[in-house]
Parts: C-alpha cells; structure tokens; sequence
C-alpha cells in the first residue's frame, strides 16, 4: 500500500519503520526532518506538511502528542483535512480526547473518507519489535481489510464504533498509571519491612499481583533511570484526559484522582521532562530507600 505516516516521535518513529520493512511504500511527515531519518534510508519519501503526505496515499497514520497536535495537523492549513479524498483511510494512532476524535472522524467522513481512531499501547520495544497494540475505532470492514497491514506493528483489537479505540486507549493508561503507583508502594512497604528486594520482585510477578508494571517498569526503577522514553508531563497529559473522560462519563473515579494528584507531585517535585517512574521515586524518597538493584537491566528501548 502507499501510506503517509505523520508523527516520527519515540513510538511513531518506530512503528512506521516495520511498516517499510513490509514492503509498504511511505511518505512521511514531522516537524522534525532529522527523525525521519532512518525512514529515507529505507526508500521512504518525505513531506513537509500533512497534506503533502496525504497525496496519493491509501492509508494516512498520524501518531502525535495530544489533542491540540492532532487538530492542528487535520484542521490547519496544508492539514489532512485540506487534501484528504474520497475512500482515502486515516488512522489516528494518537492518544485523543474521545469527543474531539468524534468530531475530527465526522469532518473526515464528510470528505467521503474513512476514520478509525487506534491509539497505542506496549511502550518503545513494542513499537519496535512489531508488538505495539492497536485499539481500533470506527468501520469493522475497514479495519479487517487494513488488518494485515496494521499487524506489521502489532495486534489489532477492534473495540467498536469511532472513539471506542480512544476510550479504550485511555482506559489503558489508567489502569497503567495506578498499578505504576501501587507497584512503588508494595515494593517500598516489603523492602522497609524487611524483604529482600528482589526476592520481593520475584514474588510479586506472580498471582494476584502480577501486572505489566511489575514485569517490565520494575527494572526501570532498579535501574535508577525511571524510563525518560515516556515523561511525567506525557503522563500528566494522559491523566487530564482520564479524568475528563470520567467526568464524561459520570464516574466517581477516586483512585484514578488520587493517582493522578500522586504523579502531578512527582513532575513538580522532580520535572516534568523526568521519566514516568519518578511516581515511584516519591515514595522511595519519602521512605529513605532505594530501590536501585545490581542485575543487567537493558533499557526496554534497546530490545
């Protein structure tokens, strides 16, 4: 297929390059010229506006920051919106605000195309060994038709009509946000009390408490670095959009509240440009220990 990929950051960098390896033929598109680096290398061609990338393409991904840059790249000039065609596919990889992917899949529609919203999930080694989970929105044929081609990044779960990708996508991140927060407590509370440190781990990877956190975040925090591949002001702006969802939906959500008030201490207290596990490091700094632990702890990034 001819695909544009807008938006070459940590995960869409990654991903779109699996998509080349298949044999797909990509245009891409960053504010960036220096991402798309390894991308030009591989044979894929460059745009320098969204609409350019949309040229010609079957298939438009976009994967950007938020809600603000995914509707600057449809609704600005020289955006999607302004060279997409009828039976054109635009799959939005972003992590959204529901009602704004309502809205933009709606415009899109309007130009006789097709929008599926499938935000992303499973971190940089995902995204870069092809296992990268889709949570696809919109049009059930269209997705089964593109399914192939979208498993080059990852499995694709469809989860219904548009902007049940972004609700699930958003879902994802709460859950994550408040077991990445347990995860410090429990480990903290066990080395405090007594426990072996990794004794404690291995323990905790098991039954009840088995989580992602805990199989592949844990050795962020042992490795004392905390995984600057995703910061505290990305995890503030996904808990924003959380909340919102929440209150959208009418829920009482007190953990996610609480949660999300935890990780708003951490990127004042630390940064907001620091690793999303300094979470973690507020609870260690409050107990006075850490949880830094000899072993060969590879950055997930470098899998």
């Amino acid at each position: 297929m001819r695909i544009g990929f807008i938006g070459l950051g940590t995960m869409g960098g990654a991903a779109s390059l699996n998509l080349i390896k298949g044999g797909h033929e990509l245009t891409v598109c960053d504010l960036d010229r220096n991402r798309g680096k390894a991308h030009l290398e591989l044979g894929a061609q460059w745009a320098d506006t969204p609409a350019l990338a949309a040229a010609g393409a079957d298939v438009i991904f976009t994967m950007v920051f938020g809600p603000k840059q995914i509707e600057s790249v449809l609704r600005s000039e020289n955006g999607l919106l302004s060279a997409i065609q009828p039976g054109q596919v635009w799959i939005d990889m972003t992590t959204n605000e529901p009602t704004l992917s309502r809205a933009l899949a709606a415009e899109i529609h309007a130009k006789g195309a097709i929008a599926v919203d499938a935000p992303v999930t499973g971190a940089v080694d995902g995204a870069r060994n092809g296992n990268m989970t889709q949570f696809a929105g919109g049009d059930e044929a269209t997705i089964e038709r593109l399914r192939p081609m979208m498993e080059l990044m990852g499995p694709v779960h469809f989860m219904g009509p548009n902007g049940s990708g972004a609700i699930t996508k958003l879902a994802s991140n709460q859950l994550w946000a408040i077991h990445a927060t347990a995860m410090g407590e429990a480990l903290v509370m066990a080395v405090k009390s007594g426990v072996d440190l990794k004794r404690a781990w291995e323990a905790l990877k098991i039954g009840a408490s088995e989580s992602w956190c805990m199989h592949h975040d844990a050795p962020s925090v042992f490795q004392g670095h905390y995984d600057p591949s995703f910061t505290l002001d990305l995890c503030m702006k996904d808990l924003n959009l959380i909340v919102g969802a929440c209150d959208a939906a009418g829920t009482e959500a007190s953990v996610t509240r609480l949660v999300r008030d935890r990780f708003l201490k951490a990127q004042t207290t630390y940064g907001g440009d620091k690793g999303e596990l300094h979470v973690v490091k507020l609870e260690e700094d409050a107990a006075g220990l850490s949880l830094q632990m000899e072993g060969d702890w590879v950055p997930h990034w470098q899998k």
